[in-house]
């Protein structure tokens, strides 16, 4: 019984080897119209992505439009919607975004950066080049030393060490390249972002007025370097691995013929499909990183900024919480995206290392296996010797495949960066361009007021300033004045005196240029005419005489005809001169002036300040509470000296007297803009005080009234 098994056996096994010679005879004699059909297919297949490509984009552009208009049809300052967020992905707006940034990172062709890459690119090739010269010195080294042959084993060794020599250099200077295309690209945003922050008030609009970006300053100090960083490594990156793996294919393909090649790249973008659709969005986890790492920040400096608040209330303990509640939710998202990491990189290891070697090894077995059509005969050290070269071969185009598949999570990453980036240049054009988007808590409700917030008025530089039906709105979308009306010319100082949140401050940030006109016409002087003194003036870093003439530098100060002796009279009017004495340095002392100066002589060098610029007009928001009323005179008596119109908010009665007329707002809306006469006004107000303090004495003489009724 077993024997005619044995029997039957063999002969299934002749005719599975006849079988398998029969087409691999017919493989060879037909290899030809078997190697143009797989092209031909190959490119149509290319051609019909191409096509569905353009029209995926057609499609996108016609969703992008779609969304645009409606998102025109409808205001997120009125209704105080909160704009959604970007989904951090490899479509259109991503390339549309990068195309942009790219545009700033290297602005032409004659730019450093432009030479940097094009450096960059001929040592990409040069490693590629050497990576082709060791393979096959790697095939002449085993071929000698299986022929046993010494000297020529020397020889190769020899040769080996000579070409360390160029592929260490190449290595070296791609680093070199990386790095320095890195920090060139983050000079380039950075100046850029500079530039447009710095310029018409966007740094305001960004904190004030707009809640879109939380944090600028983490954006433009820690993502824009992460942008560079990883725009400068994904070059890198993916133009080596795809040269290597282009150049590697070609020489394989010569070796051990071009269907087994495209056979293996079949099997590999298939696999390479699986792998991406498991892949996790690791740009969406990188940005949303980012903003927590920005909010945590945030926290910190928020408690710095305010931590005398903190300490009088006793808060640590809620304000430890916050802080723990921000780091541990950081925490348990970086913990999430390191699972995540944990098994995509498991799986990517597994296909890219061995299922791909195991196939990379089939592919190099074929010229020792099978006879192709003008091949040689090779004896056993040929034959090891093209095996092991074209080993080396496909597991450097393996490598760079692999580090191709690797590099679709770099792309995501950029993608993050480049979605935060991006996001703030935007905010910045629009706040450029006045749209504002931020969720407003109005008292009333911002429904009955979103015609005033969606409307913008006119602004007209005059040399006087002229309020012509213009609504005052609150920072939360209350319309606090509908409509208000009043005209200063040079020489009417103005008293604006009302209740706390009537619209004060926000015709002084109208004035000042920081908020928008939504409706009726301004006239008023350009912005370099009208100077702001806060209650607390803004002291900057830098030395004392830094602090008389900001925001000019020395040299502007020097333009101007300025001198330090000019400077020291301006002191001594407000009985300054004494600071210059109290540091060796003088005036090029440095301090932390807002520490080490009082309240009271902090505003004494802000209206030095104003001394040294001499504007036009002058807005003064209680920024003589902390002096005494003779230095209160002396300030305002040399600004009306010096032709400074001025414009006060102040309760102070002692103030009156400086002043020729008076905008009074009542708090409900309502407002009166008349000329003031201090003297009446002074008499017309202790005869109140007067009144008032005989209507409180009312309900006592009416008790008394009845006591006596009742004797």
């Amino acid at each position: 019984m077993s024997k005619p098994s044995a029997n039957s056996a063999a002969a299934r096994d002749r005719t599975i080897r006849g079988i398998v010679s029969q087409l691999t005879s017919m493989y060879l004699q037909n290899r030809t119209r078997i190697s143009r059909a797989v092209y031909i297919t190959l490119f149509v297949a290319l051609i019909n992505r191409v096509r569905h490509a353009i029209q995926e984009q057609k499609a996108a552009s016609v969703r992008e439009a779609t969304k645009r208009a409606e998102k025109s049809g409808t205001t997120s300052t009125a209704d105080g919607e909160v704009t959604k967020k970007k989904k951090v992905e490899l479509n259109r707006e991503f390339f549309r975004s990068l195309l942009r940034l790219l545009k700033i990172v290297v602005p032409g062709w004659r730019s450093k950066e432009t030479r940097l890459l094009i450096s960059h690119s001929f040592f990409l090739v040069m490693r590629t080049l050497i990576s082709l010269k060791v393979a096959a010195m790697d095939g002449a080294i085993v071929k000698a030393l299986v022929k046993g042959n010494g000297r020529e084993f020397l020889m190769r060794i020899v040769w080996w060490m000579l070409i360390a020599v160029p592929a260490t250099f190449t290595n070296s200077m791609l680093s070199y390249h990386q790095a320095e295309l890195s920090l060139r690209y983050r000079t380039r945003l950075t100046q850029f972002i500079h530039d447009k922050y710095l310029s018409q008030l966007t740094f305001y609009g960004i904190s004030a007025l707009d809640d879109r970006i939380k944090n600028p300053d983490q954006l433009i100090a820690v993502d824009v370097a992460k942008f560079s960083n990883s725009l400068a490594e994904l070059y890198s990156n993916l133009a080596k691995p795809l040269l290597d793996m282009t150049i590697y294919t070609f020489s394989l393909s010569k070796s051990v013929g071009g269907e087994g090649v495209v056979f293996m790249s079949l099997l590999v973008q298939l696999s390479a499909h699986v792998m991406r659709a498991l892949t996790p969005p690791f740009g969406k986890y990188v940005a949303d990183e980012a903003r927590l790492e920005g909010e945590f920040r945030f926290q910190h400096s928020r408690l710095i900024d305010h931590s005398e608040e903190v300490a009088l209330y006793a808060g640590h303990e809620a304000e430890k919480d916050t802080l723990d509640k921000g780091y541990f939710t950081l925490i348990k998202h970086v913990n999430y995206i390191l699972r995540r990491r944990f098994y995509h990189g498991f799986m990517e290891d597994f296909v890219i290392k061995y299922f791909w070697g195991a196939l990379g090894l089939l592919l190099c077995s074929v010229p020792v296996f099978v006879k192709l059509p003008g091949q040689v005969t090779m004896n056993m050290g040929d034959r090891t010797e093209t095996f092991v070269t074209n080993r080396r071969m496909l597991l450097s185009a393996s490598d760079a495949f692999g580090r191709i598949m690797f590099s679709y999570r770099e792309i995501m990453e950029l993608a993050g960066y480049t979605s935060r980036v991006s996001s703030l240049l935007e905010v910045m054009d629009d706040i450029q361009a006045g749209h504002f988007e931020k969720k407003l808590v109005s008292s009333s409700g911002t429904e009955n007021n979103e015609a005033v917030l969606k409307g913008r008025g006119k602004v007209v530089e005059s040399s006087n300033i002229e309020f012509i039906d213009v609504p005052i709105i609150s920072p939360n979308g209350d319309v606090l004045v509908p409509a208000l009306t009043f005209k200063l010319t040079p020489g009417d100082h103005l008293l604006v005196v009302g209740p706390n949140g009537c619209g004060k401050s926000s015709l002084f940030r109208i004035l000042g240029g920081l908020w928008p006109v939504y409706g009726g016409t301004v006239h008023k002087p350009p912005f370099t005419d009208i100077f702001y003194i806060p209650q607390r003036p803004y002291l900057s870093r830098g030395s004392l005489r830094q602090q008389i003439i900001y925001p000019d530098g020395l040299r502007t100060m020097r333009s101007k005809g300025v001198t330090d002796s000019d400077l020291l009279s301006i002191l001594k009017i407000l009985s300054l001169e004494h600071l210059i004495d109290l540091y060796p340095e003088g005036w090029d002392a440095e301090a932390e002036w807002r520490d080490v100066l009082s309240g009271g002589l902090q505003q004494r060098v802000a209206m030095a300040r104003l001394f040294y610029h001499r504007p036009k007009y002058a807005i003064l928001d209680e920024c003589t509470s902390s002096v005494t009323l003779d230095t209160e005179k002396i300030m305002y008596d040399n600004a009306k000296a010096l032709g400074i119109t001025l414009m006060t908010v102040s309760h102070r009665r002692s103030l009156w007297k400086y002043h020729t007329h008076i905008l009074q707002f009542d708090g409900q809306g309502h407002f009166v803009f008349t000329r003031l006469d201090a003297d009446k006004r002074m008499k017309l107000e202790d005869e109140k005080e007067d009144l008032e303090v005989l209507l409180r004495q009312v309900p006592e003489l009416e008790r008394r009234v009845r006591e006596l009724s009742e004797l």
